[in-house]
């Protein structure tokens, strides 16, 4: 008889958990979604997961959670992901993005989780020379990514102390259905479109010279599901995402292309970002194997319905900002 698997997911409720809930429900596990909703919106959680309103830093909430289910596998995707921002809110960011992680792999620890499977991001490189690989000896920039290296480096603590098999996923730029259009402080591809919607023009900071490599979701969160029933990846980091960059300035090009909407671009002051970053992805081929890469102006293309369909979101200000030196203005209350 097969036993079915049972799978929490933090951040269920936002832009890649959403698509992993789904991706594991058509697996066949259960899943169980603790989501605090500060980024992610519950109607975009399958039906047929069980929805929990919580924070992973409530560690009685997460305590609970892994005796009431006996989970399986973990899918960690809660997180604050705003990098420039994460500079200004220090303190949040390592509550949220640090302690938070924390309390999971110390309840997946009690509980004897078959693995946990992280997703850290490209920030934790830094400003290394691209393409970043896995291999490379990794310098972050901002608190964001020293968030993300340090739960990274707690998780091969806990593997070699208590046996906690993991896997960790660096994405970088995923744009796609679920993401939140009103975030101003993250997403640019987002950020765009809601621009767009709301007939206002496009900031760029900078000279929109900066390079990423922009990712549909649906090419990464298949990999994110499997990897838990993969032993060949256990233990390991992955960079995932696409191959290609392009600057943020070609970016607005194509985004008001496929929305077709025209916008005037206004260039904001720069802020301090890494210029170019963009990942190696062969160890990830070898791994998981070739899947498909969609192409950007495709990407795109089966965004702009989703969207649309959504409509233009209020992009709300951080209400708790701990440092303002430095900050942009266009990010102040």
């Amino acid at each position: 008889m097969t036993t079915i698997p049972t799978s929490l997911v933090t951040g269920g409720a936002g832009f890649i958990g959403a698509h992993v809930v789904k991706d594991l429900l058509a697996m066949g596990h259960r899943v169980v979604v603790l989501d605090d909703l500060s980024g992610g919106f519950q109607d975009q959680v399958d039906s047929k997961a069980t929805f929990v309103q919580g924070s992973i830093t409530d560690e009685g909430l997460v305590e609970r959670l892994f005796v009431e289910h006996g989970f399986t596998y973990v899918y960690h995707l809660a997180a604050y992901a705003a990098e420039g921002l994460s500079h200004f809110i220090r303190r949040f960011n390592y509550e949220n993005n640090l302690i938070g992680s924390i309390n999971l792999i110390n309840a997946s620890v009690r509980h004897e989780v078959k693995c946990f499977v992280f997703t850290s991001s490209i920030a934790v490189y830094g400003a290394l020379e691209p393409p970043m690989r896995e291999d490379m000896r990794p310098v972050p920039e901002d608190p964001y990514g020293v968030a993300k290296l340090a739960v990274e480096m707690d998780l091969y603590a806990a593997k070699h102390m208590f046996g906690l098999d993991y896997v960790v996923f660096r994405p970088h730029n995923v744009y796609g259905e679920y993401q939140n259009l009103g975030d101003r402080y993250r997403n640019v591809v987002g950020i765009f479109m809601n621009q767009l919607m709301q007939g206002k023009d496009l900031t760029i900071f900078g000279d929109g010279s900066q390079q990423r490599a922009f990712t549909y979701v649906g090419d990464i969160s298949p990999l994110i599901a499997r990897s838990a029933t993969m032993p060949s990846a256990y233990g390991e980091v992955f960079n995932v995402g696409a191959d290609k960059p392009c600057t943020v300035q070609e970016l607005a090009t194509l985004v008001m292309q496929a929305m077709g909407k025209e916008g005037s671009i206004i260039h904001l002051e720069a802020r301090n970002e890494v210029a170019f970053a963009f990942s190696d992805h062969s160890k990830t081929r070898r791994v998981f194997g070739k899947s498909v890469e969609t192409s950007l102006a495709d990407g795109l293309k089966r965004m702009v319905p989703w969207a649309l369909a959504t409509g233009a979101r209020e992009s709300s200000a951080f209400g708790k900002i701990e440092i303002e030196r430095g900050l942009p203005p266009s990010w102040k209350v």
